[in-house]
């Protein structure tokens, strides 16, 4: 008999297991005692309330079930050992009662399976309740808020159904009972099943602890993994004024049946830019899977790196790569492959790092036998394309530039990893530091720095802010502005924390670089020839010719790899693969086997976006210069160009002004650093005007118009590193162009901070296009320095907030010749709109407004209407899909009576109905200039026509009146169109 005495004798173990995972676990102990009724429902919402330390909640439990009585005690140990060993729990009835008197006391009883079986499916279910009218758009909008998993928000849902007494626990009942059961395994064989306990063991073992940008403590990866901004990637031809902003897509959703480009074909792409949390997220998938609680339609997950693949030399077939380069079965190894085979549907295989593979994907070679060899690039370039284990799933990274047109074609979903939210960088923040207050202190550092705000989108750098935040929040509003002052920051700390306690005053000085300069520079010949041969794991033998010993792998740039073959001797790789082209960087800026001459290979490269013949005939070039291999500008012309580009940038930075005085102390002869210097200078210029040279010359008698090359935004990344006004001033003194065009080109808050500071020594005014980006609200006052010469900004969905309006509206202000602002497809409330209308009432210039796919409501479409009133030149406004009901129509009705500007007023995709159209009619029998007025899908009836009708009695300006969509039978239809033929039905 457990007795509350043994209970108490227990109580510091209990704790411990309760908080030794995560909010997760602990949340799937009170599922237990909730079906079991040892809580009561005020007991259980007592002990979830957010923002409370789990420890603290796990003493409250204690207390809360000590008072049971024991048996209580008894079934919480119960429920603790149910969740530790992560048991399925038992299975829903067969059938529902179809009019159970308690459909909320069901949903209790049987919640630990309920929530299970939601898993998967929460986010349709959402859809289907808020549809239904069950749930508010807010309360849906909660249950959604990035901090909570699946099964969170499954809970969550649970408990809105507790409390609702409008039948939403019923239809829950409904839906949980028609959603699929989990799939049972295909096989009972003993070897398979330890096979699969084997596999589960070792990818848990390999994904718990987040060990990717730091060799000197381990993470536990659930304690600090947060989503980042996934989405479906956008056609750039599909980019109508009425297109919807990417879905965005949680984790789990991974392999969602929306977006879907290729029905037949079986990879899922994530492209992401270096730094964005590619390789975290399949870790996190790998752990999902391993620990059971997502992916679990896959039986077997098999994960690769990319980076190590490539290493492999021998044949390999289907056997070989799964079981000796991933996880070998003890027993039965014919019988467990047959069932690989049997069920490829049931197997995910992941490949992590398509761009550091250095073989360039093919679909010419066929290879379809499983079990004969070929060579590990025709064996991977099969998987993907399905030739080999057709219908098993697999999941490829890689930045973008590696992704040619030929392997998209054998891509089912790609998906865009766009890094964290502005919340995602503070959530981040607060798991790392957990200590009171020192995360907020963090967050006010960021909010105070916006230059460093900008770069924290990528989690590499989060994870830099983190791992440095003492000398952050010490250097007394002195913060890193670039991309190199903040690798030469984490530098710092990574030597002081291997140097002595006294030598952490005196910060990065020459003195501490001085002394570690050797080591340094062993790593970045290191860096260099794996770059330059495309290798980015190292044997002990490479090691030991780049003079690399073990003191100086302690420092902590090294980390152990994840091995593919079980047993053998891990190799190491660079923290992170921009730690290996900055440490490139510095052996190029610093070593005395860098010849000047050989950095205008650096500043030469060709980009993805090139010609593939301009790179052969760039290498032949080089070949028959007599090019010493091995030497410093062979191993620069053999990097892939993206690498290339990241260490061009840290080297300009390295070489800026700023940092020149840190390198010269370093340097025994200086004028060999100015020479580089120099160099570098020269090369930049030159490729900058190379590239504005390619221009096409404009139409006679319009203004130029750009759309950027892929280069573009490099090469403006390393002006900025550089941080030389003369050079940014040079660079664009004869850049000649009206309409510079930016879309799809991966621009976010650090690319604004760049594009600012040389954009804004352009002579002539520009239109600024940014289309389908990730600028964001920091980006926005990244951008406000350059905003001066602008005529026009473009930021078609941009993840854009009300955050942003002050700086638009203090641009609307003080600019008189600004001529458009077009914000559409972003996240602008009525709140945003009343800040951007204080701009336009100071505003005498601006003739196009587009504020298309937000939701300003009413309260925004008054502010902005009564703003404009009196606007004497703007001719076109969008409020087309924002939320938007009588109350605006009325107030947008006065405007048109009294603005005598305004030539096309779009407000399709509202729900202005028949009494907002009676107000429009009204404002256009005074009104005199506007020639088309759009109403499409606004659930206007024949009694609306009518007063549009009557009104166009009245007016003979207007030209069309848009009413496609709206409820007219095809009767009234035929009847309206032939009584006046301005109105588009």
């Amino acid at each position: 008999m457990y007795t509350q005495d043994a209970f108490q004798a227990q109580r510091s173990q209990l704790v411990e297991l309760l908080v030794s995972g995560s909010l997760e676990g602990f949340e799937s102990v009170l599922d237990w005692l909730l079906s079991w009724e040892v809580l009561s429902w005020e007991d259980y919402e007592g002990l979830s309330l957010l923002g409370q330390p789990v420890s603290h909640l796990a003493r409250r439990l204690l207390d809360t079930v000590w008072n049971k009585g024991a048996w209580g005690c008894e079934l919480l140990t119960a429920a603790v050992r149910e969740t530790q060993a992560d048991r399925q729990p038992p299975e829903l009835p067969g059938c529902w009662e179809p009019h159970s008197p308690h459909p909320a006391r069901d949903l209790q009883s049987h919640r630990p399976a309920i929530v299970r079986r939601l898993h998967g499916h929460v986010e349709g279910v959402l859809d289907l309740t808020q549809a239904r009218g069950f749930i508010s758009r807010y309360e849906c909008d909660e249950i959604r808020r990035p901090i909570f998993t699946s099964s969170q928000r499954a809970r969550r849902l649970l408990d809105l159904a507790t409390v609702k007494a409008n039948g939403l626990a019923a239809f829950l009942l409904q839906c949980v009972q028609e959603l699929p059961v989990p799939l049972a395994l295909p096989f009972e064989d003993a070897a398979c099943k330890r096979y699969l306990s084997k596999l589960r063991t070792m990818v848990s073992a390999q994904s718990r602890f987040l060990s990717t940008y730091d060799g000197t403590e381990s993470l536990c990866l659930e304690e600090i993994y947060t989503e980042n901004v996934l989405e479906i990637r956008t056609e750039a031809g599909m980019a109508g004024p009425l297109q919807q902003s990417p879905a965005t897509l949680g984790l789990e959703e991974l392999f969602s049946t929306r977006g879907h480009l290729n029905e037949d074909a079986d990879t899922v792409l994530v492209v992401g830019e270096a730094g964005s949390g590619k390789s975290t997220l399949l870790q996190q998938l790998h752990l999902l899977w391993a620990s059971g609680r997502a992916f679990q339609e896959f039986i077997f997950v098999f994960p690769f790196s990319c980076r190590q693949l490539q290493c492999l030399a021998k044949p390999l077939s289907v056997w070989t790569l799964l079981f000796e380069h991933c996880c070998w079965p003890d027993l039965g190894q014919q019988d467990v492959f047959q069932v690989l085979l049997d069920h490829p549907e049931r197997i995910l295989l992941t490949f992590d790092g398509f761009d550091e593979f250095r073989f360039r994907f093919t679909d010419r070679d066929r290879h379809c036998c499983p079990t004969a060899p070929t060579s590990v690039q025709s064996l991977l370039f099969n998987l993907l394309q399905g030739n080999l284990l057709k219908n098993a799933r697999k999941v490829l990274t890689s930045r973008p530039d590696a992704v040619s047109a030929s392997l998209r074609k054998h891509v089912r979903t790609e998906l865009n990893l766009k890094g964290f939210s502005e919340e995602g960088i503070e959530l981040y923040l607060r798991k790392r530091h957990r200590e009171p207050g020192e995360a907020e202190r963090l967050i006010c550092c960021l909010r105070a720095t916006s230059a460093l705000h900008s770069l924290c989108h990528l989690p590499v750098f989060s994870w830099m802010v983190s791992k440095c935040h003492r000398e952050l929040l010490l250097q007394g509003g002195v913060s890193p502005k670039t991309t190199t002052d903040m690798y030469l920051l984490i530098l710092q700390h990574f030597l002081l924390h291997a140097s002595p306690p006294d030598s952490a005053a005196h910060g990065l000085g020459a003195g501490l670089l001085r002394g570690s300069l050797l080591t340094l520079l062993h790593l970045g010949r290191l860096a260099l020839w794996g770059l330059g041969t495309c290798c980015y794991v190292f044997s002990p033998r490479q090691l030991q010719a780049a003079h690399v010993d073990s003191e100086e792998v302690s420092l902590g740039f090294l980390v152990r790899a994840k091995t593919v073959v079980p047993g053998s001797t891990a190799p190491l790789e660079f923290l992170h693969i921009t730690f290996q082209c900055f440490f490139a960087a510095f052996y190029l800026a610093l070593s005395a086997d860098t010849p000047p001459s050989s950095l205008r290979h650096l500043f030469n490269c060709h980009g993805p976006g090139c010609s593939p013949l301009a790179g052969v005939l760039s290498k032949l070039r080089m070949r028959d210069s007599g090019c010493k291999e091995g030497s410093v500008a062979a191993l620069l012309q053999g990097a892939e160009p993206h690498n290339l580009q990241i260490t061009a940038a840290f080297l300009a930075g390295l070489l800026s002004q700023e940092h020149r005085g840190l390198l010269a102390e370093c340097q025994v002869f200086e004028k060999a650093l100015l020479w580089r210097q120099a160099c570098t200078r020269r090369c930049l210029a030159r490729s900058l005007r190379k590239h504005f040279r390619s221009i096409p010359p404009a139409v006679p008698g319009e203004a130029k118009s750009v759309h950027a090359m892929p280069s573009f935004i490099w090469l403006i990344r390393s002006l900025y590193e550089m941080q030389e006004e003369r050079l940014a001033r040079e660079a664009v003194r004869r850049l000649d162009v009206g309409h510079l065009k930016l879309t799809f080109c991966s621009v976010g808050p650090a690319e604004c901070a760049a594009l600012a500071f040389v954009l804004r020594h352009l002579r002539q005014p520009v239109a600024l296009q940014l289309d389908h980006n990730s600028v964001g609200d920091m980006g926005v006052e990244q951008l406000l320095p350059c905003l001066g010469v602008c005529k026009a900004l473009y930021l078609f969905n941009n993840k854009l907030t009300d955050g942003c309006a002050h700086s638009m509206a203090k641009l609307l202000a003080c600019k008189q010749n600004f001529l458009a602002l077009r914000l559409g497809n972003n996240h602008i409330t009525a709140a945003g709109a009343e800040v951007l209308a204080q701009g336009l009432r100071a505003n005498a210039s601006l003739q196009f407004l587009g504020l298309w796919g937000n939701k300003v409501g009413d309260r925004g479409a008054q502010a902005l209407a009564e703003a404009l009133g009196d606007h004497r030149s703007l001719r076109w406004l969008s409020l087309v899909g924002n939320d938007i009901g009588s109350v605006g129509a009325q107030a947008l009705a006065l405007m048109l009576e009294k603005n005598m500007a305004l030539e096309e007023l779009c407000l399709e995709e509202n729900h202005v109905q028949d009494e907002g159209v009676c107000c429009l009619a009204k404002g256009l029998e005074k009104n005199s200039s506007l020639k088309v007025l759009k109403l499409s899908n606004n659930g206007i009836t024949s009694l609306g026509a009518e007063a549009l009708l009557q009104a166009l009695e009245k007016n003979d300006t207007i030209l069309e009146v848009w009413l496609r969509g709206n409820t007219f039978s095809p009767e009234e239809t035929e009847k309206l169109s032939h009584r006046d033929t301005r109105l588009l039905l």
